[in-house]
C-alpha cells in the first residue's frame, strides 16, 4: 500500500477526531492534483493485459457468496439469528471445510481471521467466540492462532474505524474480517457522507489486501431494506446479501436466502438453535417461498422516494413568494409545490417530508419560529 494513501486516511480521521463528531463530506479534505494524477493513471484498464478472476473463498451449495477483494453481508431482523448465522460463517472459514451450508477454502497465505463485535460487551463476545470454535471442532478454552476477535462496544464510530484499520493492515496472512454491526461505525446511518465514507473505506480494505469482510445489518422493521443510507450502500455494493429471517411458522427457525446475489442464487436452508447453543442445519425443512405477486407496499420515505432535483425544484418554488412559513402554512405549500414535481403528499406524507427537510438542514426553523429555506443544503 502506498505510504502516501495510509497518510491521508490518517489526516482524515485526525480531522474527525478534533471535531468529536462527523464530517459532511463537503468538508473532507480532496486529492491534491499530484495524488489525483497518481491513481488516475494507475486506475486505467489496460485492454491488451488478462486480470485474473477473484479467488473464491466461500460458497453455499456451489454458489460463490465470497471472493477475495470483495465484501458481503447478512441483514435481518432483531432476534432472527444473525450472528449465529455468521459464526457458521466463520466457522467454517476456520476449519476450511463445511458448516451449516457454507463451505470455506481460504487459501494457506490467508488463514488468518478478524472477527468485530461493536455491540456486545467482553462477556458476550467471548460467547460468539467460542462458539464458533466449537462449531470448527476446536478446543474452546484457549486462543486460537487464526482467529483474533475484538470487542469495541466501548469505542467511538472514528475510533472503532481507526482500530479496524490498523487491524487490517498490520495482520500477516490475514483472509476473512467479519464487522458485526457496521452500523457503528457511523453516527447517523441516514448521513449520506458518513455512509458512503464507510463503505469506500470497504472497498478500499478488501481491494488493497486483497480478503473479504462479512458485516452485520438490521432490516428495516417496516420493509426487507437494510437500514438506513448506509444499508442502501451496502447493498449496492456488496457482492452478496444474506438474509436472515425468522421461519413464519415456527419462531424457533431461522431461514437463510439470498436477498442480493451477483453469482448464480442458490437454495434457502433453514437451521435451529439446539440444546447445545449451536446453529443446527435442519436438512429436511422444506423453506417457504416469498410470493412476489403481491410485495409488500413500503412506508413513503422523502429522502428516499424523492431526488436531488425535485426537492430543490419545490423548495424553490414553495419559497419563491414568501421566506417563511408556519408550520400549517408550510405544509400546504409543500404539498402545491412537490405536486408540480410529481410528488403527490397525502395524509401524513407531508409530515414525514417536513421532518426530513428539517433533518436534512434543508429548511429550519429558528427558536420554534417559523420555516425558513435552506438553499445551500448538502443532499
Amino acid at each position: 500500500m502506498q505510504t502516501w494513501r495510509l497518510n491521508w486516511l490518517d489526516e482524515k480521521l485526525e480531522d474527525v477526531g478534533k471535531t468529536g463528531c462527523t464530517m459532511e463530506y463537503r468538508d473532507r479534505k480532496g486529492l491534491s492534483p499530484e495524488k489525483a494524477v497518481v491513481l488516475w493513471q494507475s486506475s486505467r484498464l489496460d485492454l491488451s493485459a488478462t486480470y485474473e478472476k477473484a479467488p473464491e473463498m466461500l460458497k453455499v451449495q456451489g454458489s460463490v457468496i465470497g471472493t477475495l477483494g470483495n465484501f458481503s453481508a447478512s441483514i435481518g431482523k432483531a432476534k432472527s439469528k444473525k450472528t449465529f448465522n455468521v459464526s457458521a460463517i466463520v466457522a467454517a472459514a476456520l476449519k476450511n471445510g463445511t458448516v451449516l451450508r457454507y463451505a470455506a477454502e481460504l487459501p494457506p497465505d490467508k488463514r488468518r481471521i478478524l472477527y468485530v463485535d461493536t455491540e456486545q460487551s467482553p462477556y458476550h463476545c467471548l460467547k460468539v467466540a467460542r462458539r464458533i470454535l466449537c462449531m470448527a471442532g476446536l478446543p474452546t478454552n484457549q486462543n486460537h492462532e487464526n482467529l483474533e476477535f475484538l470487542a469495541l462496544r466501548k469505542y467511538t464510530p472514528e475510533e472503532r474505524i481507526e482500530i479496524v484499520k490498523q487491524a487490517i493492515y498490520r495482520t500477516d496472512h490475514i483472509g476473512l474480517v467479519v464487522i458485526d454491526g457496521i452500523r457503528d461505525m457511523v453516527y447517523d446511518i441516514n448521513s449520506p457522507s458518513e455512509s458512503t465514507h464507510v463503505i469506500s473505506l470497504l472497498m478500499t480494505w478488501t481491494d488493497e489486501r486483497q480478503i473479504h469482510i462479512h458485516t452485520i445489518l438490521h432490516q428495516n422493521k417496516g420493509d426487507e431494506n437494510a437500514r438506513g443510507h448506509i444499508g442502501t450502500e451496502l447493498s449496492n455494493k456488496a457482492e452478496t446479501v444474506l438474509l436472515v429471517e425468522k421461519d413464519e411458522t415456527d419462531a424457533d427457525i431461522s431461514t437463510v436466502r439470498a436477498a442480493h446475489i451477483r453469482a448464480m442464487d442458490f437454495e434457502a436452508f433453514a437451521f435451529r438453535i439446539n440444546e447445545e447453543a449451536l446453529p443446527e442445519l435442519l436438512d429436511d425443512y422444506n423453506v417457504k417461498k416469498k410470493d412476489s405477486s403481491r410485495p409488500k407496499r413500503e412506508k413513503f420515505d422523502a429522502y428516499r422516494d424523492i431526488t436531488e432535483a425535485q426537492h430543490r425544484k419545490a423548495l424553490e418554488a414553495a419559497f419563491a413568494e414568501k421566506e417563511a412559513y408556519g408550520y400549517q402554512e408550510l405544509a400546504d405549500a409543500l404539498r402545491e409545490a412537490y405536486a408540480s414535481v410529481g410528488i403527490s403528499l397525502s395524509g401524513n406524507k407531508v409530515v414525514n417530508l417536513i421532518t426530513t427537510l428539517k433533518n436534512k438542514r434543508m429548511i429550519e426553523q429558528k427558536q420554534g419560529k417559523k420555516y425558513s429555506f435552506l438553499p445551500d443544503f448538502h443532499y
